[in-house]
């Protein structure tokens, strides 16, 4: 398996209308991906087919935003959120990701399909705080329990400002 350089400071930025799609199986190993997602990424097709599709998952991004994004889709519902990347050459990107569930015409799990834009600077500069504070509760709590414990830091933060998780992001996405 191919891997990205270590992270660098080199942020690549998506174009207002570029996309990126990409096909995942249930257990989330990439089964297709467009043109944009190679250039944006820097990986060719070959090193991304069949690999997990958190192989462009950046350190920056703290795990609770997995759990979150997992027990989203888990539950039936789609995800919307804000996700820092890494580009093979250890680069990075923000996107808005919208994950949706893929069923057969029996209503089996076929797996994913993510369509992901370009932020908006608001957006990346709230999440990136938020991202910073949950990745500091995660490294105090440990490997176990620290995604619950950043999850439950962001639904403070919710809660506080009565708004759901999609409904804070959509919002962001609006401004």
């Amino acid at each position: 398996m191919n891997q990205a350089a270590a992270a660098t400071n080199k942020e690549v930025s998506l174009d207002e209308d570029e996309f990126i799609v990409s096909k995942t199986d249930a257990s989330g190993r990439i089964k297709y991906i467009n043109r944009v997602f190679m250039h944006i990424s820097g990986f060719p097709e070959s090193e991304l087919l069949g690999q997990q599709h958190n192989i462009i998952r950046h350190p920056d991004m703290p795990r609770g935003v997995f759990k979150m994004l997992w027990d989203t889709l888990k539950s039936g519902n789609e995800f919307f959120g804000y996700v820092k990347n890494i580009c093979k050459d250890g680069g990075y990107y923000w996107v808005y990701a919208n994950i949706t569930s893929d069923y057969d015409e029996h209503g089996n799990l076929r797996g994913y399909y993510s369509v992901r834009r370009k932020p908006k600077l608001i957006a990346v500069t709230t999440m990136t705080d938020i991202y910073r504070q949950m990745l500091t509760i995660e490294n105090s709590a440990g490997r176990k329990s620290g995604p619950a414990a950043s999850v439950d830091f962001l639904n403070d933060i919710l809660k506080s400002q009565h708004v759901s998780y999609n409904a804070f992001v959509q919002k962001m996405d609006r401004e």
